[in-house]
């Protein structure tokens, strides 16, 4: 439990997600349009709240962007604070816009 997994459809659609034995407890939704992509939606589970989930997902969708030489525009409020807590560490992936 707790790996952090990663999809993306032909439309450039995605999600970095969590499962456990039954279901989807976590995910974090993103589009890619060029080289950027969007951090759209964050949403955990209740019961699963707490865990740290976001932070992995997150942390997961960060090192994709790095990897990727792509620019993170977060439209997730959850996203947004994680940037704005720790701007020096995440400036090389921030959008400048």
């Amino acid at each position: 439990m707790d790996q952090v997994e990663f999809k993306l459809d032909d439309q450039n659609e995605g999600m970095f997600y969590i499962n456990d034995e039954r279901e989807q407890i976590a995910r974090l939704e993103i589009k890619i349009i060029g080289k950027g992509l969007l951090a759209i939606h964050t949403e955990v589970n209740p019961g699963q709240e707490g865990k740290g989930l976001a932070k992995k997902m997150f942390l997961e969708m960060v090192d994709y962007a790095r990897k990727n030489h792509l620019t993170v525009k977060a439209y997730c409020p959850y996203v947004q604070a994680q940037f704005k807590k720790n701007p020096e560490e995440y400036s090389d992936v921030l959008a400048k816009d």
